[in-house]
């Protein structure tokens, strides 16, 4: 599994309607789990993003097809990024030598 971690931005409607947002975050998991994405954890941040999701994903079509719902929702815009554990990025560096 890959590792992502995905930084999110309330859009006009999503912040319109915060307080259901940890409903909305159950309903995502959820959506997120029938596509086979794992939401590990969730956070509401203070900052330049809202929320921050750490999710385990097959690969990344999976996880961009579980965002691409998310997003069609219209309540938040994310940023995506692949996050390495220790011995995924041991791996990387051993390959660029």
């Amino acid at each position: 599994m890959a590792t992502f971690v995905v930084l999110m931005n309330w859009t006009d409607k999503g912040i319109e309607t915060f307080e259901e947002s940890p409903s909305r975050a159950d309903a995502g998991r959820e959506e997120m789990a029938k596509l086979g994405v794992t939401m590990k954890d969730i956070y509401w941040t203070v900052g330049p993003y809202d929320v921050v999701l750490l999710c385990d994903a097959p690969d990344p079509e999976t996880m961009a097809s579980a965002l691409l719902r998310l997003g069609a929702a219209g309540n938040v815009r994310t940023t995506t990024l692949r996050a390495f554990t220790r011995e995924e990025f041991d791996r990387v560096a051993e390959r660029a030598r």
